[in-house]
């Protein structure tokens, strides 16, 4: 008799278990023999740290293809803006400024709870030594030109490269640079018939696929580099650092709740003209299963019966708008990744200016819009930009342990955007919602 086939534990649970044995093991050496230790030195610095540092820099390799080619694809999907009309616009208004508002809603948050401050003084001394590093040096390099510009044209030469590749050749790539280059070229292409585009787009889509597969791949290796990135963290700072962690998880968690239970609330009721209680009801299934897949690309066949059967929204507004949405609209990935970046940013004892803040801003809006939607689609971004503002990106290891959870939770709130855009642009269009089977607004003849 066959013996049955054991189930393979999920990679999520492989990767949290590696952080919860790394952080036990570093921390225990750590306060039994001190972090001093000739011994424990030399495993942190010879063994552990390397191979974390490995998982790292295959992070940063995919990371400019990845960006590049999922924004691209994102606003390139909204198809001819000349074609599509009204209902392309107010997408991408809404996902904007929906966008803008969580992150908003995020850094918020961050700054007034301050997560990656809750430590002793002597703690956040070392952390600030050991990732902090160069970090302002790196910042005022990369955001202020030396010449005597004035703010608005310091703010044009930061974000409009002159030269796309040598912003993307560099150890550290020109993000800025990058999205805009990306957003740019993804409207031009907009304007140009399609059958044009098509094998461009297609090489593109190719290459997103590629890159996807990548961090599939890297991620594998995840519960190994978590392990010993969170044994070299423990064992030179010790239990400490993992206390702010709690906060961490707090602050993204009531950011999350703030943005689906207040601002989409508000959104389907003075926008889409719906009781908030009945819409979630209705769309409860949809919510389950984004939290279930952490995925909007996977949950995307349920969202379009469920938004067309339950809400009423016309299937031609949902194809697009929820497609569309699963790429482009990631509301809850841009409030984690602007809660996770300050966060790491306070724990590396980096405080950043509102203008840098800002900056933050711009790139996780557009990081929404050119994430994977995928589970950990979010954690290259992040890690780059870290790199970016300065900040060692060794720290991700510190949230990539429990990154899976709160990927589920941020994925419903991606989702649940998704779907308050089809309402409102359904109910903006003239059609009736809540109805059995959604009929097409009158129009004049």
């Amino acid at each position: 008799m066959a013996e049955p086939t054991r189930r393979a534990i999920p990679l999520h649970i492989r990767i949290l278990i590696g952080l919860v044995a790394g952080a036990a093991a570093g921390g225990t050496l750590n306060l039994v023999f001190g972090a001093k230790t000739p011994s424990l030195i030399f495993v942190t610095e010879h063994i552990t740290n390397p191979v974390g540092q490995l998982f790292l820099r295959l992070l940063l390799l995919l990371v400019v293809p990845l960006v590049f080619s999922s924004l691209l694809l994102g606003i390139a999907g909204l198809g001819d803006l000349r074609r599509i009309g009204r209902i392309g616009v107010k997408s991408l208004l809404y996902t904007l400024i929906m966008s803008a508002i969580s992150v908003v809603i995020g850094l918020t948050l961050a700054n007034t709870i301050k997560p990656g401050k809750r430590l002793a003084p002597e703690v956040s001394a070392q952390l600030a030594a050991q990732y902090g590093g160069e970090a302002q040096k790196t910042v005022q390099t990369a955001i202020a030109p030396k010449t005597p510009d004035t703010p608005l044209l310091k703010a044009v030469k930061t974000i409009v490269p002159t030269n796309i590749f040598s912003s993307v050749a560099k150890e550290t790539p020109d993000m800025l640079g990058l999205m805009f280059f990306t957003l740019f070229l993804g409207i031009a292409i907009t304007l140009v018939p399609r059958e044009r585009t098509a094998t461009f787009l297609g090489a593109i889509e190719g290459l997103y696929a590629a890159v996807e597969s990548g961090i599939q791949i890297v991620m594998r290796f995840g519960p190994y580099a978590v392990f010993c990135l969170l044994f070299t963290m423990t064992a030179r700072f010790g239990f400490e650092l993992l206390a702010s962690l709690g906060w961490f998880v707090v602050t993204v968690l009531l950011g999350l709740a703030l943005h689906m239970f207040g601002v989409f609330s508000l959104s389907v009721a003075l926008l889409s003209r719906i009781n908030p209680l009945e819409f979630f009801r209705r769309i409860k299934t949809v919510m389950i299963t984004a939290f279930s897949t952490s995925s909007s690309n996977a949950t995307l066949p349920t969202a379009l019966r469920v938004s067309e059967e339950n809400l009423g929204v016309p299937r031609d507004i949902n194809s697009f708008v929820l497609t569309v949405g699963a790429t482009a609209n990631q509301n809850g990935t841009a409030l984690y990744e602007g809660v996770t970046v300050l966060f790491l940013a306070q724990l590396a004892g980096v405080d950043l200016t509102v203008a840098q803040q800002l900056m933050v801003v711009y790139l996780a809006i557009l990081g929404g819009i050119g994430t994977a939607g995928v589970p950990s689609g979010s954690i290259p971004f992040i890690v780059l930009v870290l790199a970016q503002i300065g900040v060692n990106p060794a720290l991700i290891a510190i949230i990539i342990g429990i990154d899976r959870i709160l990927d589920m939770c941020r994925t419903v709130l991606n989702v649940t955007g998704d779907i308050t855009i089809a309402t409102y642009v359904a109910r903006s269009e003239g059609y009736e919602l809540m109805r059995e089977k959604p009929e097409p607004p009158e129009t004049d003849l």
